[in-house]
């Protein structure tokens, strides 16, 4: 199958991968944008987790100020090198990442820096609520597993849904940017600060 220049240029505009690979995606898909996207995607991921085991060293901290001066970021983003630190998709990413965290105001980046005692706390509550309910036992741990997922979906960076587009999570955004940047992308820290809270 043959694929035009332009169907090349939209796919590229779209993904911000390399002309080649979007060529390829869409020979792949017969033509089709949707389903090359998606080749594209799951390229992206594959070359992401390869990427994850190498040293992120480098990077920038990275503010934002809500307007209105009352809510405020700072985010140590790292990659591998100062060049893609300084590119402006790293910086685009910095910026969208300070904004949803401004806007959710997650607990932890990862699951696995949510404290034990918080995790306990909130299994404790959902096996209440599920015991009342009187199911059995084995359906009582599943609801309380259920609960704790979409507890983490909703306060835990890594795992929210990314608030400028609820179709992929913050994960997923950084695993795009991973592919287009071709370097590990890490967050490894962050404060949020609110006028009047502590």
């Amino acid at each position: 199958m043959s694929v035009n220049a332009q169907e090349v240029k939209e796919l590229r505009d779209r993904s911000g991968c390399g002309m080649m690979e979007c060529k390829q995606a869409l020979v792949e898909a017969n033509g089709n944008q949707d389903k090359a996207f998606e080749i594209l995607r799951k390229k992206g991921v594959a070359k992401a987790q390869k990427k994850a085991s190498r040293d992120a060293k480098e990077g920038s901290i990275v503010s934002y100020i809500h307007p209105g001066a009352k809510l405020g970021v700072l985010l140590e983003l790292n990659c591998e090198t100062d060049f893609v630190a300084n590119t402006d998709d790293f910086k685009a990413l910095g910026n969208d990442i300070c904004m949803h965290i401004a806007a959710t105001a997650p607990l932890s980046i990862s699951v696995d820096e949510v404290p034990n005692s918080v995790v306990e706390k909130e299994k404790e509550i959902y096996a209440e609520q599920a015991q009342k309910s009187g199911k059995p036992e084995n359906i009582i741990e599943k609801m309380v597993e259920g609960r704790l997922k979409k507890f983490y979906q909703e306060n835990v960076l890594l795992e929210q849904n990314f608030v400028k587009d609820p179709s992929k999570t913050v994960t997923d955004l950084i695993t795009e940017k991973v592919s287009v940047l071709g370097e590990n992308i890490v967050i490894n820290s962050f404060s949020r600060f609110q006028v009047g809270e502590k």
